[in-house]
């Protein structure tokens, strides 16, 4: 029985594989969803994956405190309205989850610093607000790749920016809400039944988002002129 049923799935693989290769990639290949644009207003949502990173200004020259970067995920919707025929403008609100550590150098203390205190992670569950515009080329089969750009506004849901402690207590805090702007590119796949849209995205914070702490001199705080969030995001949405 396992054995006729993992046959039946690789014929329908093939099947549907040679199916989606046929109309994606043809030489005359059927036209999906030719009337879906055509819509003024459309919803979908998305799953991905992404890459925060931080950008650290200095105000001595000083040895780089060293960011660690671990891969997070997305999930969110996404509402499309179209302005005109190549152009779109969609919010795309979701949930974001990443983490990142910094390490901080030696010589950023006074006396001989411990693992945990040259350690900081930072643990990030954001509430992300993208506004942007979608500028689509010509639809070739069911090919169209666009470019996206835009701004928004993230929020922090694990900033401790309401906390006392700071990194005395071992609380790195940050704002909790912060703004940026994106830019990127995507492709849209007409299938039979749904658009099938990767793309790939920066983000670049516009603003410093760093609490100081409360000594002005602080090893873990002092020397930094801004903050600021940047990231990569890979998106997979469906509408």
């Amino acid at each position: 029985m396992k054995k006729i049923v993992v046959l039946i799935l690789l014929v329908l693989s093939f099947k549907g594989n040679s199916q989606f290769k046929n109309s994606m990639f043809a030489k005359d290949p059927i036209i999906n969803l030719e009337n879906f644009q055509k819509d003024r207003i459309y919803y979908g949502y998305y799953l991905g994956f992404n890459s925060f990173d931080f950008k650290i200004d200095y105000r001595t020259v000083s040895p780089d405190i060293q960011v660690k970067k671990t891969t997070g995920f997305n999930v969110g919707i996404v509402a499309d309205l179209k302005l005109q025929e190549y152009i779109n403008l969609r919010f795309e609100p979701g949930l974001y989850y990443t983490k990142r550590d910094l390490n901080y150098p030696d010589s950023y203390f006074e006396t001989t610093a411990t693992p945990s205190d040259k350690l900081r992670e930072v643990n990030s569950t954001y509430i992300h607000f993208p506004l942007l515009l979608k500028f689509s080329s010509m639809r070739t089969g069911n090919i169209r790749p666009y470019l996206l750009g835009g701004v928004s506004a993230t929020l922090n849901l694990s900033s401790n920016s309401k906390s006392k402690d700071d990194n005395a207590e071992q609380r790195f805090r940050v704002k909790s809400w912060t703004t940026n702007y994106e830019l990127g590119f995507g492709i849209d796949l007409f299938s039979e039944y749904f658009i099938f849209s990767p793309s790939i995205r920066g983000v670049f914070g516009i603003s410093d988002e760093l609490i100081r702490d409360k000594d002005i001199n602080s090893p873990w705080t002092g020397n930094i002129e801004s903050l600021k969030s940047r990231a990569i995001l890979i998106n997979f949405t469906f509408h």
